[in-house]
């Protein structure tokens, strides 16, 4: 028996019976004409939304506007300090040192006595030297006169011309004693003097290497003493000479301004990153290349008359290089890098669009950029809102402080 076929609604005015079938390409345009008003009616729905949905205002753009202005233009370098005047104190006869007449660590003066030696054989060698001028004196005394007598009985044929001769000749040989005994005297004088050790140098005296009872031979290797003056101070720097060749490149080519008579002004830093408080001066600069490193050495002199500054302290020095009259500087907020690691900022055009540039930047001076290359005077450069404007953005400008690009006046 064949099974009733059931009536299939598709909808209230569509009904499918064994007795009239749709065909395929009727259900096909059926279909095709449902999903076009269903299309209709989601876009008119987004028309909708879209239309209701507010216009974004354009993005505040805090801006600082570009100025041409002297700048300082430093350069930081490491460095060590230096002892303008180091003397090491050693003996200058043998003997046995006596007493030390000094406080290690203290000031000492120059010619001031730091140690004596025993004076006894000095002493015994001075007064030897005091009696053999007596007796050469003596001496030429008794032949001078012998030799006046001779010449009296020569003139009257008592003696011969040979004897006279051979009394002045004793004579002249006396007086020659005589110099030979003044210069022992000086002789002897000095190396009693060598006994009492002085200072050769005012400064500070470090530690004493021998004690009393010790034995020291002139001119030793082993030093006694030494000796440092701490004020004023030097401080030694090295630059580049690429960094050098630069400079004076600048400077020749009037890019920079030499500052006042050559003397630039070093301030310092040290290692707990304190400011040293007193400013000192390039004092000169090598006229050689060290072969090894390229580098240059120049010398600062600083007064230190606290003496706060020690020979051999770390520290950073930075110089004053010279004036650029047309410099530029940007706050370090501005600028931002690319991922070729290039300096870029926003700028404002005149039409309010924000664009990006490119720009070379130089050192950082304070919490601002010196910026070589790439900005123009009178250029809108954003420095707030950054997060919140694109490239090609039109922006709703407003001025900011322009702390920016004024001169060093800390300089």
């Amino acid at each position: 028996m064949i099974p009733t076929r059931h009536r299939v609604s598709l909808s209230p005015s569509i009904v499918m019976t064994p007795e009239a079938p749709i065909s395929r390409s009727a259900a096909a345009g059926l279909f095709g004409a449902f999903f076009a008003l269903l299309s209709i009616a989601v876009a008119a729905s987004c028309e909708q939304a879209l239309a209701a949905e507010p216009t974004r205002p354009p993005a505040q753009a805090g801006y600082v506007v570009v100025h041409l202005q002297p700048i300082t233009r430093v350069t930081e370098l490491p460095g060590r300090t230096t002892a303008v005047l180091t003397a090491e104190v050693r003996p200058q006869v043998n003997g046995v040192v006596l007493k030390r007449l000094f406080e290690e660590g203290s000031e000492v003066k120059e010619g001031q006595q730091l140690y004596q030696i025993d004076p006894a054989l000095y002493q015994a060698a001075y007064d030897s030297a005091v009696a053999t001028l007596a007796r050469n004196r003596a001496t030429y005394q008794a032949a001078n006169a012998k030799a006046t007598r001779y010449k009296s009985l020569s003139a009257m044929k008592a003696v011969s011309k040979q004897d006279v001769e051979d009394a002045v000749a004793t004579a002249q040989q006396a007086e020659a004693d005589i110099a030979i005994a003044q210069a022992s005297i000086s002789q002897a004088k000095i190396n009693l003097s060598y006994t009492k050790v002085l200072a050769p140098i005012s400064g500070r005296i470090g530690r004493s290497t021998v004690t009393p009872g010790a034995l020291v031979i002139a001119n030793q290797s082993n030093v006694l003493a030494t000796v440092t003056q701490l004020d004023p101070i030097y401080v030694d720097v090295t630059q580049s000479a690429t960094t050098l060749l630069r400079l004076r490149k600048a400077l020749a080519s009037g890019g920079l301004e030499s500052i006042g008579n050559g003397a630039a002004k070093v301030t310092l830093k040290l290692e707990d990153n304190s400011t040293y408080d007193v400013a000192g001066k390039l004092q000169f600069s090598e006229v050689t290349v060290d072969e090894g490193t390229g580098t240059v050495l120049m010398r600062a002199i600083f007064p230190n008359p606290k003496h706060l500054l020690l020979p051999g302290m770390y520290v950073h020095a930075s110089l004053q290089e010279g004036v650029d009259r047309n410099g530029v500087l940007i706050p370090q907020q501005a600028v931002s890098r690319n991922t070729h690691g290039d300096a870029t900022v926003l700028l404002i055009g005149d039409d309010d669009k924000a664009s990006l540039r490119i720009i070379q930047t130089g050192q950082a001076l304070g919490d601002q950029w010196i910026v070589i290359g790439g900005l123009r005077a009178g250029e809108r450069v954003i420095v707030d809102g950054l997060q919140n404007i694109r490239p090609g953005d039109v922006v709703r400008p407003a001025a900011v402080e322009d702390a920016a690009i004024r001169a060093d006046k800390r300089s």
